[in-house]
């Protein structure tokens, strides 16, 4: 059964990584463009405002980018940080605990996007594509050869 589990990971660390942009890169495009009930209830964020059209760009072009595995640890890093300062800057101080803050989603964006820092894209990502065709030409270049760029 272990066996069968570890086999699969990839795949599941993938498909975490897919439904996690994919949500994620709802939040921004809902500040953005008005569009899945808009930002906070209804609207946009007036653009070029600190920190909420900073922060929407981060979700939409982030929560792209980890979606299709693109940059996967990067964007996962720069989102992770945008959603420690949403939870420390806005839900924090209203409350100690997110249940009471409404920082939930900051604090779980935040946590599962570190977690994809570290594990990177899994399967099924531009990333693991991209590696995969780098492997590929060092594999075929003969031995004490530079490989071109």
């Amino acid at each position: 059964m272990t066996g069968r589990l570890n086999r699969a990971q990839p795949y599941a660390l993938g498909l975490f990584r897919i439904v996690i942009g994919l949500l994620f890169a709802c939040h921004g495009a809902a500040s953005l463009f008005g569009v899945l009930g808009g930002a906070m209830g209804g609207g946009t964020v007036g653009t070029g405002t600190w920190p909420a059209w900073y922060a929407a760009v981060i979700q939409l072009v982030g929560g792209g980018l980890v979606l299709l595995g693109l940059g996967t640890r990067f964007a996962a890093f720069v989102a992770s940080g945008s959603m420690a300062y949403a939870y420390f800057k806005m839900h924090q101080p209203e409350a100690l605990w997110p249940i009471q803050n409404g920082g939930e989603a900051a604090a779980l964006f935040c946590w599962t996007m570190l977690l994809l820092v570290f594990t990177g894209s899994g399967a099924l990502g531009l990333d693991r594509l991209f590696a995969t065709r780098g492997e590929r030409v060092e594999d075929t270049a003969p031995a004490g050869e530079a490989v071109p760029a």
